[in-house]
């Protein structure tokens, strides 16, 4: 293997563990950021309202996105799955042996 593709390999090596962190923490602020939500993941939530006049509470639901366990667990999935990957790439640059 030539130095090229050694310092590629090295390259993609680290590019791979870079964007498994990433994931992993862009996942987990995005998580927090939108409620922390420790069930499944919703796309629509309930919104009591009260008549004014009669006192009835009416539920509607209002779409909206919040991520639960199960996309913090995916996100957690995808960057191990990518930090494996890496760790499979060689660290030092592969020789070919030549026979003369």
């Amino acid at each position: 293997m030539s130095k090229a593709n050694a310092a590629d390999e090295h390259d993609m090596r680290r590019m791979l563990q870079i964007l498994a962190v990433v994931m992993v923490v862009g996942a987990a602020l995005t998580w927090a950021a939108l409620g922390a939500n420790r069930g499944w993941t919703k796309t629509s939530v309930p919104v009591i309202t009260v008549d004014e006049v009669t006192g009835i509470e009416d539920r509607r639901y209002e779409d909206r996105f919040v991520p639960g366990v199960d996309f913090l667990g995916g996100a957690v999935l995808a960057g191990g799955l990518f930090m494996g990957i890496s760790l499979l790439l060689s660290k030092t640059p592969r020789t070919k042996n030549i026979e003369t």
